[in-house]
């Protein structure tokens, strides 16, 4: 795959990316004016079951998937690419029922004594019924990302998140007799309509695709590899294995924080309303406002893996290092971007978008959180591409556990600053020791001028001048305070790139190929 090829693939994921979180700000909109902050807060608490399950059933699998597939198509072996795709699906798909009825069955259990919350029990009923269906979406969305066939996972992500707005939109706009109210049950259930949506389309994509790659084959053909199915088998399951029992820890350590947070704040002096509502900012309205420019940056290190994997595979570190390097600049570059936005929009942001002055103020000051979680995000792919993903589990590890004895010592007496500063300290360290590894395996190179320095001075003083600009325009022009703010943050975004370009901090190299960067051919 040729640095083009890995651009294209990413401008792909990216505008799904972009568009789902369109959507999703103002499905969160609609739900922070239906729900109010503190059921807000109780509908998050019930992700952090789903994340676990999600890991266990389908993270591990979809990571190994790609990677394999990525591997054997290099090799042109298409045979064994369909049989990695059949195995991943049947233990995907065991071991999501399996904990659905878990979940179902232990429900009370689950809300009263892991989430501290009796009123999530209804919910996690509901939410148990979505995990076979996400396991077979992961499944195939793995596999054409090992394709590097990113429009199929593109649209499933898009249309996932359509009918699932639509659908708690319809039912409580024109069958709520004129009351505006989502419950945390209703929510739910529109997250398994999304996923059933998406896992039909998943797998009548596969049926319809006509390629030498496609999922159909007939049983006659598969039972004449009985061999290799064996090791494929075996191979997937000890990549699996480590991978997922590594995000199993480090998603049990991520839930276990978010259950801390609102007990944390509570000891602070606050009631459990207001913890829940604090918590319900965070996670609820803030986080995804932080995660937004992460649509970029999780789609070039969606790709980042299978083509790391490959160029290790076919023995090309050179490519490995040019891709990182290229991964790395432009991680930073958004990150950057992302942070100067939101220390000069935070405020207004938070009070135009969601009514709530809170918010703007926590936007604010995480804001220094987005060059680490963007940057993270592309290091640790870049590892586990180059398989070396107990690396990344460790060095997460260390740093979720630094940041949840950060909160129980800092948030009962700092209160929501004391999770600012957990969040900021931990996650600094994480991209450190992650850094630390990227330059040893790969050599690559940093350009700090064009990656750090250019970006940061050409944010802030463009960011200051469209802001006196925006508090100008906003009290002479009778215009929707919302289309002007989000006009004025588009507007920024695209003079911050002009003057990028100006000062060559960007260059038309980095979006194609060149005698020097060409990839390995294929076999």
């Amino acid at each position: 795959m040729n640095k083009s090829n890995l651009i294209k693939g990413t401008i792909i994921l990216t505008i799904a990316g972009i568009l789902t979180r369109i959507i999703g700000f103002f499905y969160r909109i609609f739900l922070s004016n239906a729900m109010g902050a503190e059921l807000l807060g109780i509908y998050q608490l019930i992700f952090p079951v789903y994340g676990i399950c999600f890991t266990i059933y389908a993270s591990g699998l979809q990571t190994s998937i790609s990677r394999m597939v990525a591997a054997q198509a290099g090799r042109g072996n298409y045979k064994n690419v369909k049989r990695i795709l059949h195995i991943g699906i049947m233990i995907s798909v065991s071991l999501a029922f399996i904990l659905s009825i878990l979940v179902y069955t232990n429900a009370k259990l689950i809300a009263t004594s892991f989430l501290n919350e009796p009123r999530t029990e209804s919910s996690l009923r509901i939410l148990s019924y979505v995990f076979p269906f996400c396991g077979v979406t992961s499944c195939i969305n793995g596999y054409y990302y090992g394709l590097r066939k990113t429009a199929i996972p593109a649209t499933t992500q898009l249309l996932e998140q359509i009918v699932r707005v639509i659908f708690v939109y319809v039912i409580v706009t024109f069958l709520g007799n004129g009351n505006i109210e989502v419950t945390c049950e209703l929510a739910a259930f529109g997250l398994i309509l999304g996923e059933i949506a998406s896992s039909i389309y998943n797998i009548l994509s596969m049926l319809l695709t006509k390629s030498k790659s496609s999922l159909i084959c007939s049983i006659r053909k598969c039972t004449e590899f009985k061999s290799e199915t064996k090791v494929i088998s075996k191979e997937l399951i000890a990549l699996t294995l480590p991978l997922t029992g590594n995000r199993l820890s480090l998603n049990l350590l991520h839930s276990f924080e978010a259950i801390l947070i609102p007990l944390m704040l509570k000891k602070y002096g606050l009631t459990n309303k207001e913890a829940l509502s604090i918590f319900g900012i965070l996670n609820g309205m803030v986080i995804p406002f932080l995660m937004f420019p992460s649509a970029i940056t999780n789609a070039l290190a969606i790709l980042l893996l299978p083509t790391i994997s490959e160029a290790q595979a076919l023995g090309n570190p050179k490519q490995i290092a040019t891709t990182t390097s290229l991964a790395v600049k432009y991680s930073l570059i958004i990150g950057i971007l992302s942070t100067g936005i939101f220390l000069i929009f935070g405020n207004n942001l938070g009070l135009t978008i969601y009514h709530n002055q809170t918010a703007g103020e926590y936007l604010r000051v995480l804001a220094m959180l987005c060059p680490f979680l963007y940057l993270t995000t592309t290091l640790s792919s870049v590892i586990n591409g180059l398989g070396k993903a107990h690396i990344t589990f460790l060095n997460s590890i260390i740093g979720t556990t630094l940041r949840i004895i950060l909160i129980v010592i800092l948030v009962p007496r700092y209160s929501t600053m004391g999770y600012v500063y957990s969040s900021l300290i931990s996650q600094c360290l994480i991209t450190f020791l992650d850094g630390r590894v990227i330059a040893k395996e790969t050599h690559f190179t940093l350009d700090t001028l064009n990656s750090l320095l250019k970006p940061f001075i050409i944010i802030f003083i463009n960011g200051i001048i469209m802001l006196r600009i925006y508090e100008f325009l906003l009290c002479t022009i009778s215009l929707n305070p919302v289309i002007l703010l989000l006009c004025c943050c588009v507007i920024l975004c695209l003079i911050f790139l002009c003057f990028m370009y100006l000062f060559k901090a960007l260059s038309k190299n980095d979006f194609g190929t060149n005698p020097t960067n060409q990839t390995f051919a294929k076999p």
